[in-house]
């Protein structure tokens, strides 16, 4: 497998990137953490557990993922544009690059039990998937709104073993879904391991997460100097939600020339506001109001659902070292039906994100190269676009 390059460092002993970062949650769920930073330190730098994954993610995940060149939207925009595909990977997106490490984590702690949270349902999917291949007990907390958007990814989880519970509380979406997920895990946190899905919570979970996701930057890198001749892209992009297909990516080309894009929902967009706030054990940009009360983020995309932001892409915005925007929904289904249309790749609606805004951005790329990160494909989405597109 590829090697892992250096471009984005260990956060301080206390889980800092910069300000953001940090472990702020309860008491009784310290020693977890504590526990899960050890173990995860012990099993990085063995190379046993490091081969390990890369044997799953090389037979069992379908890695390498193909770097894909769009030559008929390229010509359409005027911008050659090249797409790392981690819709290819088994269960259909990036997710499943941190769920085996985590499972594999899981198994070497010793638990036998995984709680996790979903939004759009793909990292549901992913850990139900990786539970049954480990003989694991799996629950899966999803908001109400989102199970209702999601109804392909429920049966799906269902499937594969893992009980689906209703987060009621709230806007019930993805920020429901984590705070019932972390409830859960105060109570059976000797047993179970809280398979968090993204770059955020407390660490040392956005570190752990980057880590188990670099391998797409890594590979990436690889592939466009294979590509290229030689040369980096003028530019890489993602999607941000939580963040971790964006800061996967990133982790290959932070060193590089490149610039990095961020993309954000227009109705979460965290970094946009840029007022650091606390949620879900960590401090980062986040949506909140004047008495620091956090807001409902809104999205067509249940994956993109989130008031917050992984704090080392808050870091990343603080330094200048990564670019973030956001796009509007309308924008977003054009970019969707666009994608599929030219290239004959139905995207899933939290990547036609940063597609959306390379179409915005056309005059301003022209001419350019753009890597932009596929974290999934849309077969999730197809029930619900069809409805918005009729």
């Amino acid at each position: 497998m590829t090697t892992v390059n250096d471009a984005l460092r260990e956060p301080t002993a206390d889980g800092r990137f910069g300000q953001f970062g940090g472990m702020f949650v309860p008491e009784t769920i310290v020693p977890a953490c504590q526990e899960l930073d050890r173990e995860f330190r012990s099993a990085w730098a063995d190379p046993g557990f490091r081969s390990e994954l890369n044997q799953l993610l090389l037979s069992y995940a379908g890695r390498p993922s193909p770097l894909t060149r769009c030559q008929r939207l390229s010509e359409e925009l005027g911008v050659r544009i090249l797409l790392k595909r981690e819709d290819l990977n088994h269960t259909g997106s990036h997710k499943i690059n941190n769920v085996l490490g985590q499972a594999l984590l899981t198994q070497r702690m010793g638990k036998t039990s995984i709680v996790a949270e979903t939004g759009a349902g793909q990292h549901g999917v992913a850990t139900a998937t990786a539970a049954s291949l480990f003989g694991m007990n799996c629950i899966v907390y999803m908001g109400t709104v989102d199970m209702a958007r999601q109804e392909l990814n429920v049966f799906r989880m269902r499937l594969l073993g893992a009980e689906v519970r209703e987060a009621k509380s709230g806007s019930r979406t993805l920020k429901d879904a984590v705070n019932e997920a972390m409830r859960h895990w105060v109570a059976v946190a000797d047993t179970t391991h809280y398979c968090l899905g993204s770059v955020m919570g407390p660490h040392p979970y956005p570190w752990m997460v980057r880590e188990f996701q670099r391998i797409i930057g890594d590979e990436a890198r690889a592939q466009c100097e294979e590509m290229l001749n030689g040369a980096m892209p003028d530019v890489v992009t993602a999607a941000v939600g939580g963040g971790s297909n964006a800061i996967g990516i990133f982790a290959g080309f932070a060193d590089t020339d490149a610039e990095l894009v961020g993309v954000e929902p227009a109705g979460g967009a965290a970094i946009g506001r840029q007022v650091p706030g606390i949620v879900h054990g960590s401090c980062s940009y986040l949506m909140q109001d004047e008495w620091g009360q956090v807001l409902e983020a809104e999205s067509i995309s249940a994956g993109l659902d989130y008031p917050g932001v992984g704090p080392e892409h808050s870091y990343l915005a603080s330094i200048g070292r990564a670019r973030y925007v956001s796009v509007s929904d309308d924008e977003v289904v054009e970019a969707f039906i666009l994608l599929s249309r030219t290239e004959g790749i139905i995207p899933a609606l939290e990547c036609a994100h940063a597609l959306a805004w390379v179409v915005r951005s056309k005059s301003e790329l022209a001419g350019k190269t753009v890597l932009l990160n596929l974290s999934g494909r849309g077969d999730k989405d197809v029930d619900q676009m069809m409805e918005i597109i009729s």
